[in-house]
């Protein structure tokens, strides 16, 4: 029985899953920079330089940014050569075999469900911040979860049902909804560039590095500019969603390298902009704000400020939510393939060729956790979970070398072996930075994901059925 634990799963590349194949590279991009960018530019940017690493921020992006792009090239690898929709989950099948697969989905279920909850209310708050706008309230007890006095957060439940209606109409639908939302927010970035960078003040810049490059603090939270990178790492978290959609891509050996590529550069580049033109115009001391961006118009005299960034960050937390719900719905579907969870939900919709039961399921679950829990520090979660993949799927790069040399690879970074290895180094550092808590309540989860697939999943594995 120990050795069927690491069973692995032959490559699927050219496996017909039945889901349509409608999608190009300029979509699989656009699907990455719609889950990347989203509060992470709009509010992110602001606590970081404040807190954590002042003008040097910048810095701190740029290393979260390497650590992801070591990542990325990895995913991209493993994503050309062995395809499949269950992202990291697959690809540590493949390598690994199937007790860490488990765990690596279980993980992942974690980044994008808990993300998407979170997201959610994230997403209500700023409605409802935008309504008061227009003098348009909604009651307290229909925007506040039991735990905090009210019935239900009604606009949190609300956009996840929304969402999910649209990703069960089809895949072309959905993306084309995340194309116009993320034109949206874009252009709501570009805006705020165009007007402030005439007004920087390179005075804002000194000092550059005010808490140096790693300070520990008596109550463990660490400051400086790789505590800093720790936790901008989340406006990184999602892009590898583009990996989720394989079994979807016109061309998945050529599209997906792309995808996840030109996803990563462009959204680093964006956020090195935006932290460096944000930190020059407004000193970093005064970035601790809930909304930055708009904080920083406004001190530039653009009263319509707040309107603007609301509407960038509207549109920017849809994307968010819409690409965490389809990454979420096509790496349970990959597991349901693999017998790892009930086979209900590998079920395709012939009409639309989408999983209509899975969609549903993961629309009820996440819009009941979105509408009625208070999430709180239970998010910060989630960087933890996105680095553990990270790590996985650099290791699964160089033991795909070892034990399959001859593997078909249609992309193969130039730099191998260093890429991989960077990838697990940097990542690793990474999660080292994080608070404590976020380690008890990742482990928690984890010790939770194993019972659960010695419970069930072990016993229903396709791959342990005789053939």
């Amino acid at each position: 029985m120990f050795a069927q634990l690491f069973r692995t799963k032959p490559v699927e590349i050219g496996r017909h899953s039945g889901l349509k194949k409608c999608l190009s590279a300029f979509d699989l991009a656009l699907l990455g920079i719609g889950c990347a960018i989203g509060t992470g530019i709009f509010v992110l940017t602001g606590i970081a330089a404040a807190n954590y690493s002042g003008p040097a921020v910048v810095l701190s992006f740029i290393l979260a940014g390497l650590a992801a792009g070591f990542a990325g090239f990895a995913y991209a690898e493993l994503a050309a050569s062995i395809g499949g929709s269950g992202s990291a989950y697959g690809y540590t099948y493949v390598a690994f075999g199937e007790f860490f697969a488990w765990v690596i989905g279980w993980i992942l279920l974690l980044e994008y469900g808990v993300g998407a909850a979170a997201v959610a209310n994230g997403w209500s708050g700023y409605f409802i911040n935008t309504l008061a706008n227009f003098n348009l309230h909604i009651p307290d007890v229909w925007t506040k979860s039991p735990g905090q006095g009210g019935i239900i957060n009604l606009p949190a439940f609300g956009i996840i049902w929304l969402l999910t209606i649209i990703l069960i109409s089809g895949v072309k639908q959905s993306s084309q909804v995340n194309n116009i939302m993320v034109a949206i927010k874009l252009g709501t970035i570009a805006i705020f560039l165009a007007i402030a960078i005439g007004h920087i003040n390179t005075d804002n810049w000194q000092p550059f590095m005010p808490y140096g490059w790693f300070q520990p603090q008596e109550n463990g939270n660490n400051i400086g500019i790789l505590a800093g990178a720790s936790l901008v790492f989340f406006a990184y978290f999602g892009f590898d969603a583009v990996s989720t959609a394989a079994d979807e891509a016109k061309n998945p050996q050529r599209d997906l390298p792309i995808g996840l590529i030109a996803a990563l550069l462009f959204c680093t580049l964006i956020y090195i902009l935006v932290s460096g033109v944000l930190t020059g115009v407004v000193h970093y001391t005064d970035l601790n704000v809930s909304s930055p961006v708009a904080y920083a118009l406004s001190k530039l005299g653009y009263s319509w400020s707040s309107t603007l960034v609301a509407t960038g960050v509207l549109a920017g937390l849809i994307t968010v939510l819409l690409v965490l719900l389809y990454g979420l719905t096509r790496i349970l579907y990959a597991m349901s393939r693999d017998g790892l969870i009930p086979a209900a939900f590998s079920k395709i919709d012939p009409d639309r060729q989408t999983p209509t039961r899975l969609i549903l399921f993961c629309g009820a679950i996440i819009s009941v956790v979105a509408g009625f829990f208070s999430l709180g520090t239970l998010a910060e979660t989630v960087n933890i979970g996105t680095l553990a993949s990270f790590v996985m799927v650099c290791f699964g790069v160089i033991i795909l070398r070892i034990r399959q040399p001859d593997l078909h690879r249609p992309f193969k970074n130039r730099w191998n072996p260093l890429i991989p290895v960077l990838g697990i180094i940097s990542c690793s550092a990474l999660m080292a930075f994080l608070p404590a808590e976020t380690w008890h309540r990742f482990i928690i989860w984890v010790i939770v994901g194993i019972a659960v697939y010695f419970l069930y999943s072990m016993h229903h594995s396709k791959l342990r059925q005789p053939r």
